[in-house]
């Protein structure tokens, strides 16, 4: 079953190859030592477990809690079984809060580098017609008085 995987090495896919009331067999290229602290994200359900053996790219995980064995298996048969397309539902990960934080950065820096470059031309503009009417203006106002 596919699912997401967050350890200390960031964010990857995972998949489940075995699930009990306890714990989990998981398979994934990142997945932390022995001992860390791992999430993984099933349609709605986040479930926190620790790194019990990892021998390649399977790990062993131990959970705290039970886990809902029946509902996690159900959502095989759901439509919303693609983790990487949809949210968990009330809560986004990480990764993608970030993401939103990047871009709204990103706009802000592009909105105002626009202002400083429309500032600067406007400034150059300013002078190009001064200059250009400077000389005249004097002319007349010399012939005035």
């Amino acid at each position: 079953m596919p699912a997401r995987l967050r350890s200390c090495s960031g964010w990857t896919d995972a998949c489940i190859l075995n699930i009990s009331s306890r714990g989990l067999l998981v398979h994934s290229a990142r997945t932390g030592p022995a001992g860390s602290q791992v999430e993984l994200w099933r349609g709605d359900h986040v479930i926190t477990a620790r790194v019990v053996w990892q021998d390649g790219a399977r790990a062993g995980l131990q959970t705290e809690d039970r886990l809902p064995v029946e509902q996690i298996l159900s959502l095989s048969a759901s439509a919303t079984l693609t983790l990487t397309a949809g949210e968990p539902s009330g809560q986004r990960p990480n990764w993608e809060r970030r993401r939103k934080d990047r871009r709204s950065e990103g706009r802000m820096i592009e909105y105002a580098s626009v202002v400083v470059i429309s500032c600067s031309l406007a400034a150059t503009a300013f002078d190009l017609v001064r200059e250009a009417l400077g000389r005249p203006m004097a002319i007349i106002m010399q012939a005035l008085g």
